[in-house]
């Protein structure tokens, strides 16, 4: 089966800046497995493209995966990266934590604390809370888009299986919180979310600077796959927010593809500032994520307090299942019904683990901004468990 080279050795245009090849640079290329609709998959994509790393990307119905691959994971789940030494990584977390310890030519994790921080917190909120966003206008407008879709889905799993994945897809609406008292709301955030963001992009081509950071990435996720693809949303962006449709062009190119703004060294914003642009993303994110977050938080330590799982069990009963409960919420003051995934706390305990790194006057200092931001409520306290990863599971790790 022939597999298509989407990725090469490529480097950045500005004159000034020399690129050193980067160490992941192999004879052998990587190889990701993954869909081109798939948010997660489109996350690393992005990864492995603006690092200049070489890979081919394969689809899931290629017979590797289901004799080599699935194996190794223990659940039938994108994306995959394996390792030109064969070995199978799962999450796009892990993915990228992986190649960013081989050495990569634009770290993805700010050396600033706040920094740091916050661009984990806009991670979860691409990657989790935008779940909504992302999957209310892919499946509620499936009539407009419904060829664009059935195109997709259908590639490499025939008519037959499209039809069943999609249907399973669209039922996930619900436990996202999408329903018919939060679908304007959901809309309506989109919109603002996009303007705060075209103000942003006006200044800098990405969130944290002159490279993309990890909060890049996360937003990445829905940005591409579902809002910056799919036809319906696709075209709110195009016709609202031009510059953030020109990011995620942008984000998905070869190296930093920064042609239109003025010439500037790779790197974030110096000495730990937050611009003011930023800020006001910032501050839309805390009005989006809770009361969710604090709710969802709760539920598992309630949960928790109640099984009091052994060092390293699973964090559900069957790796499919990635949820431990429902929890009633409200999103924008609608009320709604949202699953809880234990994962949640893998995405955000690694902001609270810099925070906790820090001297005890900085983490002061560090909370005071973030308290003004509205996001001091999202960094989980320090508990009995946290969540970690066995055998490309997700587990639960004793304190």
């Amino acid at each position: 089966m022939k597999l298509v080279q989407t990725a090469a050795r490529l480097a950045v245009s500005s004159p000034s800046i020399t690129i050193t090849p980067g160490l992941l640079m192999t004879a052998t290329p990587y190889r990701l497995y993954g869909a081109s609709h798939s948010l997660y998959t489109g996350k690393v994509r992005c990864y492995l493209r603006n690092q200049g790393i070489d890979y081919v990307e394969v689809p899931t119905w290629h017979p590797d995966f289901a004799e080599r691959i699935l194996p190794q994971i223990g659940r039938g789940i994108i994306p995959v990266l394996e390792t030109p030494e064969g070995q199978a990584i799962q999450d796009s977390i892990d993915i990228i934590d992986h190649l960013e310890a081989q050495g990569v030519r634009w770290p993805v994790y700010p050396s600033t604390p706040l920094q740091h921080i916050v661009a984990v917190i806009i991670e979860y909120y691409g990657c989790q809370a935008m779940l909504k966003h992302a999957m209310h206008y892919r499946w509620s407008y499936r009539a407009e888009q419904e060829a664009f879709l059935r195109c997709a889905f259908t590639l490499g799993s025939g008519a037959e299986m499209a039809d069943k994945i999609m249907g399973r897809m669209s039922s996930y609406l619900p436990r996202l919180g999408v329903n018919q008292a939060s679908i304007p709301l959901i809309e309506s955030s989109y919109h603002e979310l996009l303007a705060l963001l075209e103000a942003h992009f006006t200044e800098m081509p990405y969130l944290l600077g002159w490279q993309p950071s990890i909060a890049d990435y996360g937003l990445i996720a829905p940005m591409f796959a579902h809002l910056g693809r799919d036809p319906v949303p696709l075209a709110v962006m195009q016709q609202r927010a031009p510059r953030v449709h020109r990011w995620v062009e942008r984000m998905t190119a070869p190296g930093l593809d920064v042609v239109e703004y003025p010439q500037h060294a790779p790197g974030y914003v110096a000495d730990d500032v937050l611009p003011a642009t930023l800020e006001a993303v910032l501050q839309h994110i805390a009005g989006e994520i809770f009361p969710e977050l604090t709710d969802k938080l709760a539920f598992l330590q309630s949960w928790l307090d109640e099984h009091q799982p052994a060092d390293g069990a699973p964090v559900s009963e069957r790796p499919q299942i990635r949820q431990v409960g429902m929890v009633q919420t409200r999103f924008r003051g609608a009320d709604i019904e949202v699953g809880v995934e234990p994962y949640l706390l893998y995405v955000l305990q690694r902001a609270s683990a810099v925070m906790q790194a820090q001297p005890a006057e900085s983490q002061q200092a560090l909370s005071a901004r973030l308290a003004r931001l509205g996001l001091a409520d999202a960094l989980p306290k320090p508990g009995a468990y946290r969540v970690g990863r066995r055998d490309n599971l997700e587990c639960w790790l004793k304190v």
